[in-house]
């Protein structure tokens, strides 16, 4: 009953659209939209109603001609150009303006765009869940009902017109592309830009000149959209696009060594959108039926998104973290702590290093013991431990050494880079190489902890015993040693929520460090070190010319270190002035204090349950420490590379699976070491680098390729057979050598389009 109900009403509304066709209504359209939509969450619901929608349009053709007409004849009295070239590309306004501008919006509504096609969707998408709604429907039935809808000839005109504005939208898009891939930013990010330049350039006038011939073989200047015996080929607009894609690639590759600024993020964000928004363009207009179906819809839910999301505080925070969580990740840090271990030479490694930093975090443990005996106000008690700590982990980089748990940026880039890479059909082999991955680095981080613990706690039993030996008195009395065993408590204490903020320092201090590393190749901080005049003066030229190359190798780490100290060593304090049970746990200095609690603590309290119950604390800890920087650094990777991961539950199944097989692998190197596209045997990410030699030989831009300025050519060569030149240039495909010359016609560069009607007021 409830199914010939919604039956009923479809088919009443489109015939009332059918009926509506020369004169549209929008509430038939918001009719129509009312009742395809379900209650949120109920994806069943929403693909049954598309069916229904879809079996009307089959049976009766003239509901979908008439739809078409209905939806066309309503969008072209509004203005199309700005929702192709705008509607889903990042601004280039800042984040404080834009975020002023929302503010003001709460206070005094901004007015609303009455010819924006974005206000149309916001007044038929008005639901707040009306973005995962459209979500939910799968895409096979977006392309079979896009399919249905197409208008009969009498409505070419409207055809017409809408392609028009689409290949406005085209030229407007290729103007701004070329210029974003000529600007100063990025040329001096990029220097060999100038040998690529050319590519921009070709790309514009092979825009010109695809447009002014689709218009002229569609006859759209005549309002109409005859369909030619052989179409314009997009072909030679796209080589240039990918190309202009290849160098923004290059670029981004090339962002270890030279660094970025968010201006120049921001830029190459908004480049690649444009660039695939001109492709989504071109697909719209193009002779292939299944990839205009397919932009139609990526079109249109992009327009419901901004429709939903333009005056969202969240949507404005969401955008610029992924802005910043880019730039941070995209120049991942390049100390020798960062290793993702894959081989038993990797493993080896990580163990000596993180011995030396177990060696080093005992001392530490030991030197923030004896400090408790200075009577130091808070802030001195804040600035003694956060020294303690932050120069202890500077120390421990200088010496080589690394401290167990810490997650940088680059571990987690390269595991977004494991999901990001592939399409739809690799989804079983990217999570097989993503659950390989995690095993190496959770292998690693086992390595990394047992190397800091298995020689911190001998280390420190030894300063304990030599102290007593030495001194004559104990380190610390019973009660400080019980204090101390009862902080490694799991259940009487809070040792694992202070765990948890240790993770995110930890967390936070491989951002740290990406983003110092960042800044010391962007601003050439060993090079000015190098050049310094003044430390020309007082050094040798060789100890000028080893600081240089120091600090620029090391800056990220040492900041990185000496905060995540800070962060460490301050807590308490910030904790004690706020009256916040706040404090740190991290497993290395917890397995040293764990020696000295149990060495100092009355013979009759020290029991085997003690014992056992404290170190179980330790473990404990070492776990939320990861656990918590792990799953932090990740969530910023992926969302700075913009992956939408949902597959947690298939994810820890094969990790899961492989533990049940294979459980020596979470602990004990692999016979044979498994090799990542970016991760090499010892775990550092490799980035592609050009040397000059291929530098002088890549090319942009295929040989002879002529590139003019735009209505340079005389009349009666512009006038030209295009399709013999596009002959021309197949024929010389084969031989891997492209000979072309760009045609444009004088006239119709501009081709301005008739004034629309003024769009119907939006119901309030």
């Amino acid at each position: 009953m409830l199914y010939d109900s919604t039956h009923t009403n479809l088919e009443e509304i489109l015939q009332r659209i059918l009926a509506l066709k020369d004169a549209p209504d929008l509430q038939a359209l918001k009719q129509l939209v009312d009742e395809l939509r379900v209650a949120e969450g109920d994806e069943d619901a929403a693909n049954h109603k598309m069916d229904e929608l879809i079996k009307l349009i089959e049976v009766n053709p003239e509901y979908g001609s008439g739809l078409a007409a209905f939806i066309l004849r309503l969008t072209n009295q509004y203005n199309q150009v700005t929702l192709y070239t705008d509607t889903g590309i990042a601004s280039d306004q800042s984040f404080f303006y834009s975020m002023n501008r929302l503010i003001g919006h709460r206070l005094l509504p901004l007015l609303p765009e009455e010819d924006s096609v974005v206000e149309l969707a916001s007044f038929l998408f008005n639901e707040r869940s009306d973005l995962r709604w459209v979500r939910s429907i799968d895409a096979g039935k977006w392309d079979k009902l896009i399919e249905m809808i197409c208008v009969d000839e009498e409505d070419l005109a409207l055809v017409a017109t809408a392609k028009n504005s689409i290949l406005n939208a085209i030229v407007i898009l290729s103007y701004r592309i070329s210029g974003m891939g000529l600007h100063l930013d990025l040329m001096a990010a990029y220097p060999q830009m100038l040998n690529h330049s050319a590519a921009f350039v070709a790309q514009n006038q092979e825009a010109v000149l695809f447009v002014n011939q689709y218009r002229k073989v569609h006859e759209l200047d005549l309002m109409t959209d005859v369909t030619p015996d052989e179409d314009i080929s997009p072909a030679p607009l796209l080589v240039m696009l990918e190309q202009c894609e290849d160098i923004v690639t290059n670029v981004r590759k090339r962002i270890y060594k030279t660094g970025i600024s968010i201006r120049l993020t921001n830029m190459l964000v908004r480049l690649e959108q444009s660039l695939h928004r001109m492709q989504v363009l071109i697909e719209l207009v193009a002779d292939n039926k299944k990839k205009r179906d397919e932009a139609i819809v990526e079109l249109t839910a992009q327009i419901v998104r901004t429709a939903k999301t333009r005056y969202s505080f969240g949507y404005l925070i969401e955008s610029n973290t992924k802005l910043l969580s880019r730039k941070v990740t995209e120049n991942a840090s390049r100390v020798g702590e960062h290793y993702i271990s894959t081989d038993r030479t990797g493993y080896r490694k990580m163990y000596k290093k993180a011995a030396i930093g177990g060696f080093f975090i005992a001392f530490m443990a030991t030197i923030k013991i004896l400090s408790y005996a200075l009577v130091l106000a808070p802030i001195g008690r804040a600035f003694v431990n956060s020294m303690i700590y932050g120069l202890g982990f500077v120390g421990i980089h200088i010496v080589g050494g690394t401290v167990a748990t810490k997650q940088p940026a680059m571990t987690a880039a390269a595991i977004a880079s494991t999901i990001s890479e592939g399409s739809a059909n690799k989804k079983a082999k990217q999570m097989t190489k993503l659950s390989e991955l995690i095993v190496d680095i959770m292998r690693t981080q086992f390595v990394a902890i047992l190397g800091n613990i298995s020689i911190a706690i001998p280390t420190a039993l030894a300063i304990a015993y030599a102290w007593s030996y030495f001194m004559g008195t104990p380190m610390i009395d019973g009660s400080k040693a019980a204090h101390l065993l009862h902080e490694l408590d799991p259940i009487r204490s809070l040792s694992l929520p202070h765990a948890a903020i240790a993770g995110v320092f930890l967390f936070l201090s491989g951002l740290i460090a990406g983003y110092y590393d960042n800044l010391s190749a962007y601003n050439k901080i060993g090079e000015r070190i190098r050049r310094h005049h003044l430390l020309s003066r007082v050094l040798p030229c060789s100890w000028q010319e080893k600081l240089g190359g120091f600090i620029e190798a090391n800056l990220g780490a040492i900041m990185g270190n000496f905060i995540f100290g800070c962060f460490l060593g301050s807590t308490a304090t910030i904790g004690y002035m706020l009256g916040l049970p706040l404090d740190i746990r991290h497993i290395a200095f917890a397995s040293a204090n764990l020696v000295h609690g149990l060495f100092y603590l009355s013979p009759q309290d020290l029991t085997w349950g003690l014992m056992i119950w404290s170190f179980i604390g330790v473990l404990l800890i070492g776990a939320v420490n990861l656990l918590v920087s792990f799953s932090l650094a990740l969530l910023v990777a992926l969302r700075s590379k913009e992956v939408e991961f949902t597959e947690w539950k298939g994810l820890g199944s094969l990790v899961w699976r492989h533990f049940l097989v294979n459980p020596w692998d979470f602990f004990f190197p692999r016979s044979e070491s498994v090799k990542y596209a970016q991760i090499d045997s010892e775990g550092r990410v490799i980035y592609e680098d050009w040397t000059d030699e291929k530098e002088s030989n890549a090319r942009v831009l295929p040989d002879n390729y002529v590139v003019r300025r735009l209505g340079s050519k005389p009349k009666d060569r512009a006038d030209a057979n295009n399709k013999d030149i596009r002959e021309a240039i197949a024929e010389h495909h084969n031989d891997g050598e492209i000979v072309q010359e760009l045609v444009v016609e004088e006239g119709h560069n501009t081709t301005p389009l008739p004034k629309p009607d003024k769009p119907p007021k939006l119901p309030k």
